[in-house]
């Protein structure tokens, strides 16, 4: 038992290390968090800012912030470098459980011109401010009447705002100089033990005035500490003007909560439309369980009546004057036309469906919270590399079936088809992005790791998994190829491919689009994400939807004696793709304030990363379902 345990418990920390997920992201039995204690100060670290107008997060120290002596960097795993955050230190430094009032952080004496351009620019696309106490992000606290605790948390706080200072006055810009943090904290029944549960701000914009300025022994006449500046928030804000100086100051206060450390995350992961959002998984989870019930009975009855049939037909000439899915078995296992590329896109969405599966697990285990800030995103692009291996193997499986024979061009096309596209994409949308000196963009460094995961680990075991692949003896047909194909009759209008590809999307994009739209405001309005139990339940309906529907369809192909099913198998839940990045363009003008041409070409840029891996996704879990439907079809008839 003591193994077992010790074994877990190694087990963990590899995925710590691996996922670089800081230590106070988990919450273990037997694992004390850290006590605050034992520590005389802390400091405040500050993060991007980030702007839901324009999506590109900038360094804090891209404004004119008060800097501390020394900058350091924070140690950063590959998603939040891939994220835009950047985690440095700062001159906000907290005495544990010693209230702080009219703290003076700096002085800046003159703006220049650049700065104060810099902070209009920031004020007018809304840009909020991110800091970080003990892994927890700051935020406002805000009352909301549809929050069962009647209040919601804002990540950050505003740069500053526009307004005019008199009634009718000239609209001037103003900066929050004046912070006035909360930390909760939580004591221990039984024990000296604290730790921080919450970490909250309001921000003030405040003129501060002194009578004269010593480094260590200044006088602030806007406050003192037996006056708070919030208790006289009337005063003259702070313009940002470059005649007029900026004293950057702040209060803190501590507070005792009756949050524990394990639940301190749940504020922060309240989701204002909880009800609804309830409401309407429950929903599309009965209508998508009806329909995939009364689907299922249809199959199951026309099916069973079709083989029972067949198989009592006794004289060929009987057999001649019967029409359907049986008179194409003949041709139904033809190689279709670019196999080669199928079997490329099979493997990829194989190596997709192996990443999703286990992300989802990961993620139920609790091992992807947002207290590990780029956990999720960092976890995601491992398990792609690693699950190469997969991809190579299904890949290389098919292609034999195919009868193929130049194994190592269809490995190649296996291992760069799919991230060649997303890697153009996405190096085309980091120039743009560098251009506009956002954090957002990937630094040169981190592109190399990229470029080495892809190169140096996924490509070497794509060849791994498709040599063993196609070492295997190839898949046996249930029944034989014709040399001659079958002319296939004409087919009706509702019967044609395009038709039939883009009916069988509906289906399987009206499963997740509910999800899909708290997916999409959790991406590009910032807000946390944290219910993946949701999730991976949405995913199974998505499988089962995508299941069936490409079956039923395929079925109907097949009775209209049209036997080029393979393409169409993988197209009809694929074209669930096409759906999703339109109500991404609905979403985009419906609840975005998105002006900047880059910020929208990033948009619609990452959109279609995100669509092309759904369509390689549910194209191949329909494309699976449909080809073991006909080997079971065309192996429970009589051929002669």
């Amino acid at each position: 038992m003591k193994l077992r345990v010790a074994g877990m418990a190694v087990l963990l920390a590899l995925l710590v290390v691996l996922l670089g997920a800081p230590a106070s992201a988990f919450y273990l039995p037997g694992v004390a968090p850290i006590d605050f204690e034992d520590l005389a100060e802390v400091t405040v670290k500050v993060n991007k800012l980030s702007s839901i107008k324009t999506q590109l997060p900038y360094d804090y120290y891209s404004l004119d912030y008060c800097k501390p002596t020394e900058i350091v960097n924070s140690a950063e795993n590959l998603g939040e470098v891939l994220r835009g955050d950047r985690i440095e230190n700062s001159p906000y430094v907290f005495q544990m459980k010693n209230d702080q009032t009219c703290k003076i952080v700096c002085r800046k004496q003159k703006l220049s011109k650049g700065a104060i351009k810099n902070f209009k620019e920031k004020i007018d696309e809304d840009y909020r401010v991110n800091m970080i106490l003990d892994n927890l992000p700051v935020a406002e606290k805000r009352a909301h009447s549809q929050s069962p605790t009647g209040q919601t948390y804002d990540p950050g706080f505003p740069v500053g705002f526009k307004g005019s200072y008199q009634k009718g006055g000239e609209l001037k810009y103003f900066i929050y100089n004046h912070l006035v943090f909360t930390v909760l904290y939580h004591q221990d029944i039984g024990s000296d033990a604290s730790r921080i549960v919450g970490f909250e701000v309001k921000p003030f914009s405040v003129k501060h005035g002194y009578e004269r300025w010593e480094k260590l022994d200044t006088k602030l006449t806007t406050c003192n500490p037996n006056k708070k500046v919030f208790v006289t928030a009337q005063m003259p804000p702070q313009e940002i003007d470059e005649s007029l100086e900026v004293v950057f100051t702040y209060d803190v206060q501590f507070k005792l909560s009756d949050v524990k450390w394990a639940s301190r995350w749940d504020t922060y992961l309240l989701m204002l439309d909880a009800q609804i959002h309830w409401f309407s998984i429950i929903n599309s989870l009965m209508i998508v369980l009806f329909l995939s019930g009364m689907v299922a009975m249809i199959m199951m009855r026309t099916l069973l009546r079709d083989i029972s049939r067949y198989n009592q037909l006794e004289s060929v000439e009987e057999a001649q004057e019967e029409t359907g899915w049986k008179l194409v078995h003949g041709d139904v296992f033809r190689p279709p036309t670019r196999s080669g590329l199928l079997c490329v896109y099979v493997g990829t969405g194989v190596q997709f469906f192996g990443m999703v599966v286990v992300t989802m697990i990961f993620a139920l285990l609790g091992f992807l919270s947002p207290a590990n800030r780029g956990g999720l995103m960092t976890a995601m692009l491992l398990l792609w590399v690693f699950m190469g291996l997969f991809a190579g193997y299904a890949s290389s499986r098919m292609y034999k079936m195919f009868k193929g024979t130049n194994w190592k061009r269809n490995t190649l096309r296996t291992a760069f088809t799919f991230p060649g596209v997303v890697f153009v994409i996405f190096f085309i949308l980091n120039a743009l992005i560098w251009g506009e000196k956002s954090s957002g963009a990937v630094p040169f460094g981190t592109m190399f790791v990229l470029m080495f995961l892809w190169f140096g680990i996924s490509v070497p075991l794509v060849f791994i998994g498709s040599y063993f692949g196609f070492k295997q003896a190839a898949i046996e047909d249930p029944v034989r190829t014709n040399k001659i194909p079958r002319q296939i009759p004409e087919q009706p209008w509702y019967m044609q491919p395009m038709f039939s590809i883009l009916i069988g999307g509906v289906l399987p994009f009206g499963a997740v689009f509910i999800e899909l739209f708290f997916i999409l405001t959790s991406i590009w309005l910032h807000q946390f994400y944290y219910i993946f139990g949701f999730l991976f339940l949405v995913f199974l309906i998505l499988l089962v939807t995508c299941a069936e529907i490409t079956i039923v369809l395929c079925y109907f192909q097949l009775c209209s004696e049209d036997y080029n099913w393979w393409w169409r198998a993988y197209l009809t839940s694929g074209s669930s793709a096409i759906y999703l990045f339109l109500y991404a363009g609905f979403y985009f003008f419906k609840n975005l304030e998105i002006t900047k041409v880059v910020s929208g070409i990033m948009y619609f840029g990452y959109m279609g990363i995100i669509s092309y891996a759904f369509f390689v996704l549910t194209g191949t879990i329909g494309f699976y379902a449909c080809y073991w439907f006909v080997r079971v079809i065309y192996a429970s008839v009589k051929i002669d």
